[in-house]
């Protein structure tokens, strides 16, 4: 499974012209750092799109998973009036949506996210009816039903339970599909390509997306330009590959602090203790 990723990085810090010739390799046939300051050549604009994506990552995974917590409780719970219902339509959002005009309307005449925080965070991305099923089920199946009842006895409410007792049980599901929501969070274009045309809201992911398209225009219209003699000399091959190595390298290295809880989450239940 490291293969593929030690390819990457090393054809990524392969000079250009080795790449076209030889192809990839894993041991650089020509040692090169230039796709690296092409990217880097405005370091400033890395940070902050680099800072965007974390704070839009911190603050929407746990929003997400707070909001689609509380939501998938109360439908675990037998108690509850008309769950069926709920869970129905719920479900019914994941085979049909409104459309992308209607949506992109919505947010921005109705909810004014354009250009904000929130168009990150929200559209999309916040609530996902398929982790609100996975947690509904693992909270209905996965947390003995004796323990609630003896809460009850002695006095605890439906909150109190859900922090102090539900929660701390569900860490294996809750750390799955938070780093399903990490992933989905980091690796987002799509909300910032429809939402977001400030520059200084990209994400990285957005600003990478940019850099690349740019790149390639440069080549394709150099032979209509005179003004751009050395845009030729731009290593698009290596910078598709630095652009890659660039966005992937934080979800590769929060995964190993998720691992224990998503091999956990994804078989619980699985078999019968």
């Amino acid at each position: 499974m490291s293969h593929p990723f030690v390819l990457l990085i090393s054809a990524s810090l392969t000079d250009e012209m080795a790449i076209i010739q030889e192809g990839y390799a894993f041991i650089p046939k020509e040692f090169s750092l230039e796709s690296y300051k092409f990217l880097f050549s405005d370091p400033l604009m890395i940070i902050n799109a680099y800072s965007i994506s974390i704070i839009v990552t911190l603050i929407g995974t746990f929003a997400s998973l707070l909001i689609m917590a509380l939501l998938a409780y109360p439908l675990s719970r037998k108690i509850m009036p008309m769950r069926n219902s709920l869970s129905f339509f719920i479900f019914f959002t994941m085979l049909f949506n409104g459309g992308l005009v209607p949506t992109y309307l919505l947010y921005t005449n109705f909810f004014d996210v354009k250009n904000s925080l929130l168009a990150l965070i929200v559209p999309g991305l916040l609530v996902n009816a398929f982790y609100v099923i996975l947690l509904r089920t693992f909270f209905h199946v996965s947390i003995p039903s004796a323990i609630i009842e003896s809460a009850y006895i002695d006095g605890a409410g439906e909150f109190r339970i859900f922090c102090q007792m539900v929660l701390p049980l569900s860490m294996p599901v809750l750390a799955t599909v938070g780093l399903f929501q990490i992933i989905n969070y980091w690796n987002d274009w799509f909300n910032g390509l429809i939402y977001i045309t400030d520059s200084s809201y990209y994400s990285i992911q957005i600003l990478l997306n940019t850099i690349l398209l740019n790149a390639q225009y440069l080549i394709d219209n150099v032979q209509y330009s005179t003004e751009m003699e050395n845009a030729g000399t731009i290593p698009t091959q290596g910078v598709r590959l630095a652009i890659a190595v660039i966005g992937v390298f934080p979800i590769l290295a929060a995964y190993p602090f998720f691992q224990k809880y998503f091999v956990k989450g994804l078989t619980i239940g699985a078999v019968k203790g």
